[in-house]
């Protein structure tokens, strides 16, 4: 019997056991599971280092809360995004009562934990900056993303261009940070303007705040992508990207601090 065989025998006996579910067998033999909904992707924090997210918006509740519960089974965490009231209420009700959730509001986000689950811990900082009060749900999601991925998030907010003195006030502090998650609407010049005084990596978040020509984070994204100073972009509202490339970088570092 080779090392394939004896490895399928081990699961097929847990199973037989009661001490593994078929969602976990499953996820030990393909990489996700299977459900009615659709398929997780649980080996995907393996492979790649971003966590697997449910993204609630183009879904039912019911079917929110059915992939968390699948979630919480295979990895011992769901991380959802853009979850309303009635997403949350449906993910509270398919998860075990001894499951915990954290929930960010304004955000939409909700993580939920199985009591054994062991978060990552990395050695980095990253920063989310946002340029006004607005910013702040999609900024929101970009330091969940990175506290899942075991970073430290720090938030430094309303340091919009509006008032230069605003973002130079913060500059040292900013440049003490691993990596900067820039997250500014309207025109999108803070993280244009921030690139040019750190040296620090900086990902722009371009918001869909503002109103009349380029409103809906057309100007704030194009900005971006114009910048002379040197940054990474992603898409409009993109928070859970924007965070999930920090926690890449800071995961990078904190392996090289490692060394």
């Amino acid at each position: 019997m080779d090392e394939t065989d004896r490895d399928l025998r081990v699961i097929l006996e847990a199973v037989a056991a009661g001490d593994l579910s078929t969602a976990e067998a499953e996820v030990q033999l393909a990489g996700y599971a299977t459900t009615d909904v659709g398929r997780f992707d649980a080996a995907r924090e393996t492979r790649r280092g971003v966590p697997e997210a449910i993204i609630a918006a183009g879904k039912t509740p019911a079917e929110v809360g059915s992939l968390a519960a699948t979630a919480v089974e295979t990895v011992g965490r769901a991380i959802v995004t853009r979850a309303d009231d009635d997403d949350a209420a449906a993910v509270a009700a398919a998860i075990p009562d001894e499951v915990t959730v954290r929930r960010d509001q304004r955000a939409r986000t909700l993580i939920a934990r199985a009591p054994d689950y062991e978060s990552p811990s990395v050695d980095a900082t990253v920063g989310v900056v946002t340029g006004g009060t607005s910013d702040a749900p999609v900024a929101g999601e970009a330091a969940v993303l990175a506290r899942a991925m075991g970073a430290t998030v720090e938030w430094v907010e309303d340091v919009g261009v509006a008032h230069l003195g605003r973002s130079l006030d913060q500059a040292e502090h900013l440049r003490s940070l691993d990596v900067l998650v820039v997250a500014a609407g309207r025109e999108g010049a803070l993280p244009t303007v921030l690139a040019g005084l750190v040296d620090t990596p900086v990902i722009g978040l371009p918001v869909s705040t503002g109103y009349g020509f380029g409103g809906e984070g057309e100007a704030a994204l194009s900005g971006m992508l114009q910048s002379c100073t040197v940054l990474s972009v992603v898409n409009v509202d993109a928070g859970f990207v924007a965070g999930a490339q920090a926690g890449l970088i800071a995961r990078a570092i904190g392996a090289a601090r490692g060394e």
